[in-house]
């Protein structure tokens, strides 16, 4: 009961305490709680990144063990395929090695025998030793059979020329050109003239003409002259050389040789080879005749002449009625009509028709 008086007359001084500290607390609530706050925060950093770092290391020590995992079986695949390859490139060499001792032995067994090849190419070299001596032999034969046909040739050309040249033998009296006294002994030509014979010409047949008739002028020029001396006087030309001189082709001058129209086709030519490099095929020349071109009549005259003059007394016709024909003619001719999107008809002047 005292206590509870004792309370009653503290009342006052409770009630002070009381609001003093409600005022302290006010004063510290946003201090107190911006700490709550900072604390709270500090907390749930600490264990959210707690819990990412469980996280990552979980995740890392997956990711471990699957790439781990993997690049085991790739190394374990990888490992097969060389295997595999090498036992392959085995049995390929050794494939290899077996195909060339069968088939060297096959070869050498029954398509080239060794021993059959030596005696073949033996008896090759001996054929061909057989065959060069017979070649030798034909070509030592050839030669020979050119030389003699030569010498031949050659003894036959002196002896014609000696032929020719028999009035150069020597006589008893008078010693000849090849008989020289001041040689111990005569020159080959003169042997050669003392065993070959003259030449001798045929002469023409004679033919008797009658007292009363006689040759006429061209029958004349065909007849051949009688010979004058019965013995050959001198050296003569082969026959077929005098035939050739004969009938050897005319030799025309320059003049005769060139065709008289040289000249201008040479310039035709050339006007082609201009033609050939030009640009276009109507050069402008200005101090040329232009041609004569068609007259085109007028639109806006009548008269059958060319263009008149600017200036002039009668500029327009005074012929109205074919003026004003040409004008009409002109309009139907020169407007184009067009139509629009509402039907309605306009020409090129933009004049709705």
């Amino acid at each position: 009961m005292a206590r509870l008086v004792k309370l009653f007359m503290q009342i006052d001084n409770i009630k002070e305490a009381h609001f003093v500290r409600n005022r302290i607390a006010e004063e510290n609530r946003q201090r107190e709680n911006s700490a709550a706050v900072r604390i709270q925060s500090w907390f749930r950093g600490c264990r959210v990144r707690a819990y990412l770092s469980r996280i990552h290391r979980k995740a890392t020590m997956i990711q471990k063990t699957w790439r781990g995992f993997k690049a085991r079986e790739h190394f374990r695949q990888r490992v097969k395929t060389a295997y595999f390859l090498m036992k392959m490139n085995f049995y390929n060499k050794m494939a290899v090695k077996i195909q060339q001792r069968w088939r060297g032995y096959y070869v050498r067994k029954y398509v080239h025998n060794y021993y059959a090849r030596k005696r073949y190419l033996e008896a090759l070299t001996q054929k061909n030793e057989q065959i060069r001596r017979e070649l030798e032999e034909l070509a030592e034969h050839q030669r020979k059979e050119r030389e003699r046909v030569a010498m031949e040739r050659e003894e036959q050309e002196k002896y014609v020329r000696a032929q020719r040249l028999h009035f150069l033998l020597s006589t008893k009296q008078c010693p000849g050109v090849f008989n020289s006294p001041f040689r111990p002994e005569p020159d080959e030509m003169e042997l050669r003239l003392r065993r070959v014979k003259p030449v001798r010409t045929m002469s023409a047949p004679k033919e008797s003409w009658p007292m009363n008739q006689q040759p006429s002028s061209y029958q004349h020029n065909k007849e051949r002259l009688p010979p004058i001396h019965n013995t050959p006087q001198g050296p003569f030309r082969p026959a077929v050389e005098v035939q050739q001189q004969r009938y050897r082709p005319l030799e025309p001058s320059l003049r005769v040789a060139t065709s008289i129209t040289a000249l201008e086709e040479a310039r035709e030519e050339l006007r082609r080879q201009e033609w050939r490099t030009r640009l276009i095929d109507h050069p402008f020349l200005p101090f040329s005749k232009a041609p004569n071109k068609k007259y085109e009549p007028l639109l806006h005259a009548a008269s059958p002449y060319q263009q008149t003059e600017y200036g002039t007394k009668h500029f327009r016709e005074e012929n109205r009625s074919q003026l004003e024909t040409k004008k009409l003619f002109r309009r139907v001719f020169t407007t184009c009509h067009v139509f629009d999107k509402f039907g309605r008809l306009y020409s090129n002047t933009g004049k709705t028709v």
